[in-house]
């Protein structure tokens, strides 16, 4: 049996809420950054470069910020997640689990590697598959079955815990149960029932 977790969102405070604190701080409406991912291609195919490694940071924090309208663009990255902070109770989880003899690991659509330096995880996982070290991203199917081959079990004995639908779908798709994070409580009593279950 494994466990599988998405980095931001999950085992931090939630990615939207930092993105629109940054937009406040820079004087946009709460939205806009999320706006743009969801009906702007351009941010979209920026995000998708950056995270599979196609896309220098800086490239992308330059491009960015003018679909943004912000005059700064050095810093981007690290001004766009500072308002988020480690999941105590879901760190603790995966911990628990590690502990208890699940083999663990991360899936993380990544946004430059220095965001993962916040998170002290040498404790924590089996393996680990950042996206923009691998030139894959969530939810592509590969993506899954990669951290599943690293870790040394069928997906049909691995769950996955995302915050986003498109992919816990993802996971579904290769035979991995998939919880949708919407807060730890929650999580962390159906991964319970999940984890209990014959691998």
């Amino acid at each position: 049996m494994a466990l599988v977790v998405d980095f931001g969102g999950v085992l931090t405070t939630n990615i939207w809420t930092a993105f629109a604190a940054f937009c406040e701080a820079e004087g946009l409406a709460p939205e806009s950054v999320r706006e743009l991912f969801r009906e702007d291609p351009e941010a979209l195919a920026l995000l998708r470069g950056l995270e599979t490694g196609r896309l220098a940071d800086e490239e992308f924090e330059s491009q960015f910020a003018a679909l943004l309208g912000v005059a700064e663009h050095d810093g981007l990255i690290g001004r766009l997640f500072s308002g988020l902070r480690p999941d105590g109770a879901m760190l603790g989880a995966v911990r628990a689990a590690r502990a208890g003899g699940v083999a663990t690991g991360l899936i993380s659509n990544s946004w430059g590697l220095g965001i993962y330096d916040r998170l002290d995880s040498t404790d924590m996982f089996d393996a680990t598959v950042i996206s923009g070290e691998v030139g894959l991203h969530k939810p592509q199917p590969e993506i899954y079955l990669l951290a599943c081959e690293r870790l040394g079990v069928e997906p049909a004995a691995a769950v996955f815990v995302d915050d986003l639908r498109e992919n816990c779908a993802g996971a579904e798709e290769v035979g991995m149960t998939a919880i949708l994070h919407r807060g730890s409580a929650q999580t962390i009593a159906r991964l319970g029932v999940a984890l209990a279950r014959p691998a």
